[in-house]
């Protein structure tokens, strides 16, 4: 009872706070995928735009509706990161220890207040872990079965969950609970798995391993840019609070190197061996936040049972929850707090500014001559614009987007092909070899004033006519990622 307690907590803290700023744009194109379900999309599997879809239809276009599953998502993970501190052996009160040293930690919160595939990742990976838990303590191979299914919806919803796979099976082997890899069960297990990854697989094939090339072009550019540097010192601090170091550390060292935690080894290699895969993959930090939880519940176990030590515990989940505090949506836009925290982390500046945004599209579309007024187009830049102008434009008669970018490019252009674009999030350069004239019509800003990558990189809106190439020769090379 008080996991639900603590874990209906969170999914209320974060509903009252999750509609303080507006959608950010990674949710503008899932609520846009979500409109447009398929087996798959460019980005990303699609479970997250299937839950958004469950959300538009209970919600509509609910900021909070939307983000109450990333909300639920996270609270379920606290309560089975409890649930693992209980199989291991842990009272209550270290079951929630363990349990608010994940609703603390960085990443976890982001994840609540945010509704990306990042945060139901985050929910398979634990329950991954508390069924193979429960499969080493039981020694009923049985649970292959739920690890199988376990497994095939994380990998419906973020790709990275075949690294687990890869540490499951590298973590029994070389342990004696490699004897559960001879079960029949296993066999039921990969089944389960294989049969509700299949739809994904046939739709890859059917578009030529789209993703694949998706994911090699975002790696290569996060590599250059920086994002996928300092993997090591960040472990510190952004997929656990850095005042739970103790924690987990002990957590490693309950897997590794005591007699309670030999039949749990593999739970300690699973942890390692996905260390190691993303340190030399050169993923970027948070990819390994799920992978704390396991360590969190063995190491509430191993370290809290002295009272000294739990008490002290307490003390670092208060500081630390206080700390987490300050990532919540919370504070006045260009307050002093708000732009301490948006200087750290973007998130807040990208929920910013999107029905302006639109508004002024609408003002360039009002501005044309009447003739061309109804058959104008939008075409954008990033997914960000297209599905801010296919939330908010059917209320201004504004047609939905067009854009090169992602699962966008699939959907094409039209019929027939426009003649005049609005054209916004695109460089000049490029407008200008792409058609006869272009202009600029207007200019993206905020009422606050914050400058994010619409006002501060593109903020120029332009009308472009007459196409130089004919439009099928365009759109095949206008193929873009981001």
């Amino acid at each position: 009872m008080p996991l639900i307690i603590l874990a209906a907590i969170l999914v209320i803290v974060h509903t009252l706070t999750n509609g303080q700023y507006g959608f950010h744009r990674d949710e503008l194109a899932t609520i846009d995928d979500a409109r447009h379900l398929a087996w798959g999309f460019v980005a990303y599997p699609p479970v997250t735009p299937f839950v958004g879809r469950v959300a538009l239809e209970l919600f509509g276009p609910s900021l909070a509706g939307l983000r109450f599953f990333a909300a639920l998502a996270q609270a379920l993970a606290v309560i089975l990161t409890g649930l693992m501190t209980r199989e291991l052996g842990g009272r209550r009160s270290e079951q929630l220890i363990a349990a608010l040293a994940v609703a603390i930690a960085p990443l976890s919160i982001i994840a609540g207040e945010l509704f990306q595939y990042v945060s139901f990742d985050y929910l398979w990976w634990v329950v991954t872990a508390w069924m193979m838990i429960r499969l080493l303590k039981s020694e009923d191979p049985r649970w292959w079965v739920g690890v199988g299914a376990a497994v095939g919806l994380g990998l419906m919803t973020k790709y990275t969950m075949g690294v687990l796979v890869i540490a499951i099976a590298g973590g029994l082997l070389p342990t004696p609970a490699r004897r559960f890899l001879k079960s029949v069960w296993l066999l039921a297990g990969v089944a389960v798995a294989l049969a509700i990854f299949l739809p994904n697989v046939l739709w890859q094939i059917r578009h030529h391993l789209i993703s694949f090339d998706f994911l090699r072009s975002i790696h290569a550019r996060d590599v250059r840019i920086g994002r996928a540097s300092g993997f090591l010192l960040n472990q510190l601090f952004i997929p656990a609070s850095f005042l739970t170091i103790p924690l987990w550390g002990a957590g490693l060292h309950y897997y590794f190197f005591t007699a309670d935690g030999r039949r749990y080894r593999p739970i300690g290699w699973m942890f390692a061996i996905s260390f190691v895969v993303f340190l030399v993959a050169q993923a970027r930090d948070y990819y390994m936040a799920p992978a704390y939880p396991m360590l969190l519940a063995a190491g509430a176990v191993r370290l809290t049972s002295r009272t000294g030590a739990r008490r002290l515990a307490w003390v670092a989940l208060a500081a630390g929850g206080a700390l987490g505090i300050l990532l919540l949506p919370i504070a006045p836009v260009n307050s002093s707090l708000w732009n301490k925290v948006s200087g750290r982390m973007d998130d807040f500046r990208e929920e910013i500014g999107w029905p302006e945004l639109v508004d002024a599209v609408t003002a360039v579309r009002d501005s044309l001559p009447a003739g061309e007024r109804a058959g104008a187009r939008i075409l954008t830049g990033n997914y960000g614009e297209a599905g801010a102008i296919d939330l908010y434009g059917p209320a201004h008669g504004l047609p939905n987007a067009i854009s090169g970018i992602n699962s966008y490019w699939l959907r094409g252009y039209g019929d027939p092909p426009p003649q005049t674009l609005i054209v916004l999030g695109l460089s000049r350069q490029l407008l200008e070899r792409s058609f006869e004239s272009c202009e600029v019509a207007g200019h993206i800003t905020n009422r606050y004033s914050v400058g994010n990558e619409e006002t501060r990189d593109h903020p120029d809106i332009y009308v472009c006519r007459n196409l130089r190439k004919p439009w099928p020769e365009f759109w095949k090379d206008f193929q873009y990622f981001g």
